[in-house]
């Protein structure tokens, strides 16, 4: 199917705007917020990538499928975005150590992929206007039929996504007879993240999103860890109660994204829903507590709100993004508890924040 004409496909937004282009040769329409990435590199991280679950993404550069795939390179199990958006897609890759090409990927997990998209004016459209939900669609289905099913797929607001990415069970990443335990609450956690803990010679438990603090206490464990995921924090009721706990147990707790978000709600701080939010890995963060500049990875939609979080008594931010100045990290003034709104463990992206994770370790062994 891959090297015959290719049938027209179309991107349909919730307001109604449709751009054209062509199937990459899998059959089916899927649905989801329309969002875009502006990376140049990571493909393979970024689809699998539990934070993205729910998410139609728009790849900004402009060749996608160039350098195949790897097993190396996934951060979870599956492809967890919806579906692809790309101008240029490549059926034939180049780099040595690649085990596939993407087609090849895509077909056996069955991900609906639209290229040859105007993806510069999607991108820009998207700026003007917001993200917003759509469906892509390459199997013929009416546009009229598409918008109907369309007006009853769920706005991203409110909508609770870390239940359908996180782990059903508890399971251990790392040298049981590491320095450190660190109980980890999986809303959607990346698997660098987990490399990056146990690289710094810790033995970390990941437990569902729903476990309660009492059993995520059982292990002993010399730190709490929250982590990213997809959807909407408010939802997360129980998970915002758990990190209450955390907080209150006096050992060192670390949030990374969602996990930075809960961290806001426990303590009182609203959060909201972005315009566009921040997807890629070239996102410029200043750090107020070194004055350095970093250039981060970021993927997320939702944030927390700066204008309560400057009148809490208890916390302080202590990095934002320079484009927009929304919270990018803060910390309580109380307790061992800080957390970022985006990733230090990158993959993709660059390496300026790693240290956070170092950060979190030096908490732990004061108190050891």
């Amino acid at each position: 199917m891959k090297y015959t004409t290719r049938p027209q496909a179309i991107l349909l937004l919730a307001d109604g705007t449709i751009f054209y282009g062509k199937s990459i040769g899998i059959s089916g329409t899927t649905f989801g917020e329309v969002c875009f990435n502006t990376g140049m590199t990571g493909y393979q991280e970024i689809f699998t990538d539990p934070s993205y679950f729910g998410q139609i993404m728009v790849a900004t550069n402009p060749h996608i499928g160039n350098y195949g795939v790897n097993v190396d390179e996934v951060e979870s199990e599956k492809i967890m975005i919806s579906g692809l958006v790309c101008k240029n897609f490549s059926f034939n890759h180049s780099r040595p150590n690649s085990e596939s090409n993407l087609y090849d990927y895509f077909e056996k997990q069955n991900l609906v992929c639209i290229s040859d998209v105007d993806t510069r004016a999607l991108v820009s459209y998207i700026r003007d206007n917001g993200a917003q939900n759509s469906v892509i669609s390459t199997d013929g289905t009416s546009i009229t039929e598409l918008k109907k099913q369309l007006a009853n797929v769920p706005n991203m607001k409110g909508l609770e996504l870390a239940s359908k990415v996180s782990t059903s069970k508890p399971y251990f990443y790392g040298n049981e007879n590491a320095m450190y335990k660190i109980a980890a609450l999986d809303l959607g956690i990346k698997r660098n993240i987990l490399r990056n803990l146990a690289k710094r010679d810790c033995y970390i438990k990941v437990s569902p999103y729903n476990t309660n603090f009492e059993e995520l206490k059982e292990f002993n464990p010399d730190g709490f860890f929250l982590s990213n995921g997809p959807g909407d924090p408010e939802p997360l009721i129980e998970v915002q109660e758990t990190a209450k706990q955390m907080i209150l147990s006096e050992k060192p707790v670390f949030g990374i994204c969602l996990g930075h978000q809960i961290i806001g709600l426990a303590n009182g701080v609203s959060t909201y829903k972005m315009f566009n939010g921040h997807r890629g890995i070239n996102h410029p963060v200043m750090n107020l507590l070194t004055g350095r500049g970093e250039i981060t990875s970021q993927n997320h939609g939702f944030a927390v709100n700066r204008d309560e979080l400057e009148k809490h008594e208890d916390l302080e931010i202590t990095h934002y993004h320079i484009n927009d100045n929304t919270v990018a990290g803060m910390r309580m003034k109380s307790k061992d508890c800080f957390s970022v709104q985006y990733h230090p463990e990158a993959s993709p992206g660059p390496h300026d924040s790693t240290y956070l994770f170092d950060e979190f370790i030096d908490k732990i062994s004061l108190l050891k």
